[in-house]
């Protein structure tokens, strides 16, 4: 069975502590007495482990991040369990399923959004307009799907009770994808949800902007301690998933500098109200 997102991840931390300790894989393989193939398996998630071989392998690379140690030998516990998005297993790209698995653990959600509203606030409507126009067109049940799992995700979002900062560029508020109805429904949507407790809703305007923001979107999923961070880049190619610290802490000091530049929580709704009520108008 291939292995989840998180015991890849458990693998690629393994791997992280041989290699600050100045190990090679075949020193450590011969330090615990395995084949190194062994340790190549665990290292990419295909081989687990014990939480007792996890603390042997942590001595012997000198690595005494406790707060690290006790996340990792919780993932071991939960031992590959699956989540809600199995049901899609098979129906989906694995990109969508690993996403929501992300979701499903982060203790916190930071995007930022310069085409699109955020995945996780998006109405059913505006969903479908921009699967619709997908450039490799899509069949209606593939479209259908897609949507159906999109709605999911914001519903166990919600459920989850996950502290969620939708940093949202003014261009993302102007485009009538789906047309002006699906726009306008989309904007009170909007509305609606930053009323919610766990969720906020900052507006990035043009004119605040005075530096290079990023042309792709941003989602950074808080891990249970900050190595365990993780940040999903979209672009035209696809979803990349980056989990490198040089990588992390960039993008973590990216979203920083843009929320401190984002309206205050009250001034963007009002900001969405004056969109809203100017598409109203333009098409009324």
């Amino acid at each position: 069975m291939n292995p989840t997102l998180r015991q890849r991840r458990l693998g690629t931390e393994l791997r992280r502590m041989r290699e600050q300790a100045g190990l090679g894989g075949s020193q450590l393989a011969r330090m615990l007495g395995i084949n190194p193939a062994h340790v190549t398996q665990m290292e990419s998630g295909k081989t687990g482990l014990s939480v007792e071989r996890l603390y042997t392998i942590a001595g012997m690379c000198m690595c005494t991040n406790e707060p690290l140690l006790e996340v990792l030998a919780d993932i071991i516990a939960d031992g590959g369990k699956g989540g809600w998005w199995e049901e899609y297993r098979g129906e989906l790209p694995i990109d969508f399923l690993e996403v929501a698995e992300l979701e499903g653990h982060a203790k916190e959600i930071v995007a930022f959004n310069m085409a699109f509203v955020p995945g996780l606030l998006q109405t059913r409507s505006y969903a479908k307009a921009l699967f619709t126009g997908e450039l490799a067109p899509l069949r209606d049940r593939e479209i259908d799907l897609r949507v159906t799992f999109r709605l999911r995700r914001q519903q166990e979002a919600r459920s989850y009770g996950t502290p969620y900062l939708a940093l949202v560029h003014e261009a993302a508020l102007h485009g009538h994808y789906g047309g002006r109805d699906v726009l306008i429904d989309q904007l009170a949507s909007l509305i609606e949800s930053s009323e919610h407790p766990a969720t906020s809703i900052r507006v990035v305007p043009f004119e605040a902007v005075t530096f290079p923001v990023p042309s792709e979107d941003l989602v950074r999923m808080a891990g249970a301690v900050p190595e365990l961070d993780t940040v999903q880049v979209d672009a035209s190619y696809g979803a990349q998933i980056l989990d490198q610290p040089a990588r992390l802490a960039r993008y973590r000091a990216t979203l920083e500098r843009i929320e401190a530049i984002a309206l205050s929580e009250e001034d963007s709704r009002g900001f969405i109200r004056s969109i809203m009520k100017e598409v109203q108008r333009e098409h009324g």
